[in-house]
């Protein structure tokens, strides 16, 4: 397997991760009846999910051929998936990132501070949908799939679940019925991964021009998948135990991310690595 798309699997994987999470605490702050600090604190902690964001922005430049000429991936927007990616994910971004500024400044009045943060997660949702259509190219089978779609929404949900159910446990935040939920889904995206996962091995068998196999492309594809498929159960497993049984430490959670994060960013890479044109 090689890694020559290391950096669209890291904006890719750290991107869906930061609008999962913002998307999560965004709603948490909107709809729970949670005190007025602690709410204040998850906006805090929405930080964290800026850093990730910005890392992913930088790990895409990397894939430029000139960053000078960046601009001009803004060409096309309407007509282009790519132009439309870069736009929305700036724009989720900018309306985002100037609602949690705003609201830890205590600055502009609460109407603004809230369609701001609103507006970040139109653009989150948009920036997504965004995304998993770049990849859906008619001449590229392996990629050209319902699978895509799975499995970038299953990250945004695992991942950015983990990270925001951490970044809202330091925030102190007690809504039982929120928090479930939120596990809840967790869990259920990482079973889906797993049957995603699975599914998609055995369609790659059907798969093959008259040059190469899709299941030749990557040839230790089930020793891969079986790696990552216990990186992603033990990950979780770790984080909702150090959320749900350790008061006011997220040493183990932060563990748990950490070994998710590594998961699907072996997935994605997996993914690039599958590759392949129809015809010649």
């Amino acid at each position: 397997m090689t890694y020559h798309e290391l950096s669209l699997v890291l904006f890719t994987v750290l991107a869906q991760t930061a609008v999962g999470a913002y998307l999560i605490m965004s709603i948490a702050n909107l709809v729970t009846n949670s005190r007025v600090d602690v709410k204040g604190r998850i906006t805090r902690n929405m930080f964290f999910v800026w850093v990730v964001m910005g890392l992913g922005f930088v790990a895409s430049s990397t894939h430029l051929g000139s960053p000078m000429r960046a601009m001009n991936a803004l060409n096309q927007v309407g007509t282009s998936w790519l132009s439309n990616e870069i736009l929305t994910g700036s724009m989720f971004f900018a309306f985002g990132g100037l609602y949690w500024l705003l609201d830890v400044l205590d600055k502009g009045s609460e109407s603004v501070r809230k369609g701001l943060k609103i507006a970040g997660m139109v653009a989150g949702i948009a920036f997504m949908y965004s995304m998993v259509n770049v990849y859906l190219i008619e001449t590229v089978p392996t990629w050209d799939s319902p699978f895509t779609w799975w499995s970038f929404l299953l990250t945004m949900l695992a991942v950015g679940g983990i990270f925001a159910s951490i970044l809202m446990h330091n925030a102190q935040f007690d809504d039982a019925k929120y928090i479930r939920v939120v596990q809840g889904s967790v869990v259920a995206s990482v079973i889906a991964m797993i049957v995603v996962t699975l599914s998609q091995m055995v369609a790659l068998g059907d798969i093959q021009t008259s040059i190469v196999a899709a299941r030749d492309l990557v040839p230790n594809m089930a020793m891969l998948q079986g790696s990552r498929i216990v990186l992603l159960v033990a990950g979780a497993a770790i984080a909702l135990f150090g959320i749900n049984r350790i008061k006011g430490s997220i040493a183990l959670p932060v563990v748990g991310l950490a070994l998710v994060l590594v998961a699907e960013l072996l997935g994605r890479n997996i993914f690039f690595n599958l590759h392949m044109t129809v015809g010649m």
